[in-house]
Order: C-alpha cells, then structure tokens, then sequence
C-alpha cells in the first residue's frame, strides 16, 4: 500500500486510526514526494531524525521517482489541474500508485477519486473533539 502524506501526519498527530492502519498493512511504501514533503515539514533537525527513524522502523519502502512517474503525473496535470485542483506533489503520489500497481490510501478524496487508473482507499480519521477551558487555559479532551 502507498501511504499519502496526509496519513503520516495524522501519526505523528497521534491518530490512532492512522497508525492502526499502517501497522495492518502487509506492505509499506511511500513515494519520494512524500518523503520530502514530511522532511521539509520538519521544524529541526531532531524531527527530520524522528521522521526518519519512523520510516525505518516500520519498514518503508520509498519509491523513487521513474521517467514514467514524470510522464505520468505531467498528463494527470494537463487534465486535473484546473477542473480538480491538482498538485504537483499529489500527481507524482497518485503516479507512483498508479505506474507500481499499489493501492494509495489517503484522506484527501477530493485529490484523487478523478483518476480512474490508480486504486483509490479513502482514509477517514477519527476526530476527537477539544475545546480549550478558558479559566486554565489547558485543553481537554471531550
């Protein structure tokens, strides 16, 4: 399965669905997109280490780009761009699934259910609601 950026972040988060979801997965992969797009969210060097600790230690595979993955995700520009919305990064991701034959599991829908040539999983976290208390200023879970 090829994990999408958004469901990585719901980990580090502290999504309980995210994580469940990749430690049942039989395979791990990721594209190189997705690997630099977590690098670059990085705020120091001891997160883009915790960031790749995480990867090693469950086990990612990282995808590398292939002139058929540029292809690829240039015609998925052309088309999807202005009627959808579509990214560079969500291109090349949606690419790598497509030109691997791997499933890509990620929770921006409105990104993806347009490509009829790549297998599409939605993933739909489990949102906890918080409000901050005003008197302590502390948050709480509902």
């Amino acid at each position: 399965m090829l994990f999408d950026t958004d469901v990585l972040i719901w980990i580090q988060r502290g999504n309980l669905k995210a994580s469940h979801a990749v430690e049942q997965a039989d395979e791990r992969v990721i594209s190189a997109q997705t690997y630099m797009e977590l690098l670059q969210g990085a705020s120091n060097k001891q997160q883009q280490h915790y960031i790749k600790s995480f990867l090693t230690d469950y086990s990612f595979s990282i995808m590398a780009f292939t002139e058929n993955i540029g292809h690829r995700a240039m015609i998925y520009i052309e088309q999807f761009s202005l009627s959808h919305g579509m990214t560079s990064g969500d291109a090349i991701i949606a690419a790598t699934a497509a030109e691997n034959d791997l499933v890509l599991l990620s929770g921006n829908s409105k990104h993806f259910n347009q490509l009829s040539d790549i297998k599409f999983k939605v993933f739909r976290p489990s949102y906890r609601r918080w409000r901050v208390r005003r008197n302590a200023n502390t948050i709480q879970n509902d």
